[in-house]
């Protein structure tokens, strides 16, 4: 196409050959971050959390905010998206939200996102144009596939039956069909509320337990295993990872990697591929220098 763009010099071809480039640096891209996706269960699905920390009505709303660039990131990638447990906030926001994210490479994708968000912003809620910090935590788990196993006693479990919260009106749960099971032996508690059928809801709470469980076993190994990956973890799953600054200037940095995006409305509209693609490179070249 380049050549015949020499030849003819038409403006249709040159537009053509742009949009070819384009395609073709895009799909570069993805190819480039999926090689770097070699993790066991980086190529599944994800099962996503996210909780509002202090702040309340503020924290709350940075929930929302964050549940929406998630789920618009999804759509671009062309991932199914399912919210299988929502907690409003009393005033505005979102206490807290559970999602499952259906595509190649979801969890690998959103691995990369675990710790705690950082907004800083001029609060909306706040009549005197106040500068506010809120925080949040995200969580991602792979969803485990049928094939393997993970123990689960039934004695083990406490299965409670509640009506699914909601903005009133015609989405009112009339019936007891929310599940919640709490893993007596860990703590851990999960609960669904999107279906209208208690059995429904009960699979997807028990999937999300088998993940939950997996997950915990796996990183007890890990830290048998090697104190470093200790470490790594810690960094990504447990600590501040990004701040968006919306006042006085609009700047989005993660604190991990160091890059930094000036067009927050572009990242809070889904636009974090390259976040994503500097953490996958600064886990690999982490893991070469530890090798070598």
């Amino acid at each position: 196409m380049s050549d015949l763009v020499k030849e003819t010099g038409d403006a249709k071809d040159l537009e053509e050959l742009d949009s070819l480039v384009a395609a073709l640096d895009e799909s570069l891209e993805t190819y480039e971050i999926e090689r770097m996706l070699s993790g066991e269960n980086d190529e599944g699905n994800a099962i996503v959390y996210i909780n509002s920390g202090a702040g309340g009505t503020e924290a709350q709303d940075w929930v929302e905010m964050l549940l929406r660039m998630y789920l618009k990131w999804a759509e671009r990638k062309g991932f199914e998206t399912q919210v299988v447990d929502l907690l409003p906030g009393e005033e505005a926001g979102i206490k807290n939200v559970t999602f499952i994210v259906r595509g190649k490479h979801a969890y690998g994708y959103l691995k990369c996102e675990a710790g705690i968000h950082r907004l800083v912003r001029v609060s909306p809620f706040d009549a005197n144009n106040r500068r506010h910090t809120s925080f949040a935590s995200f969580y991602a788990y792979p969803e485990i596939s049928e094939d393997i196993q993970v123990a689960i006693k039934e004695e083990d479990l406490r299965v409670d039956t509640f009506r699914s919260s909601g903005p009133g009106g015609q989405h009112v749960n009339r019936t007891e069909s929310a599940i919640r099971i709490t893993h007596i032996p860990t703590g851990i508690v999960v609960q669904c509320q999107n279906e209208r059928s208690q059995h429904k809801n009960r699979a997807i709470a028990m999937a999300i337990l088998k993940s939950r469980l997996y997950e915990l076993e796996k990183k007890k190994q890990e830290e048998k295993l090697d104190s470093l990956n200790r470490e790594k973890k810690d960094i990504a799953w447990g600590s501040q990872i990004r701040s968006y600054v919306l006042h006085p200037y609009k700047l989005i940095k993660d604190h991990r990697t160091k890059h930094e995006e000036h067009n927050a409305e572009a990242v809070l509209d889904g636009n974090i591929d390259g976040f994503i693609k500097s953490y996958l490179l600064y886990l690999t070249f982490d893991q070469k220098r530890y090798d070598n």
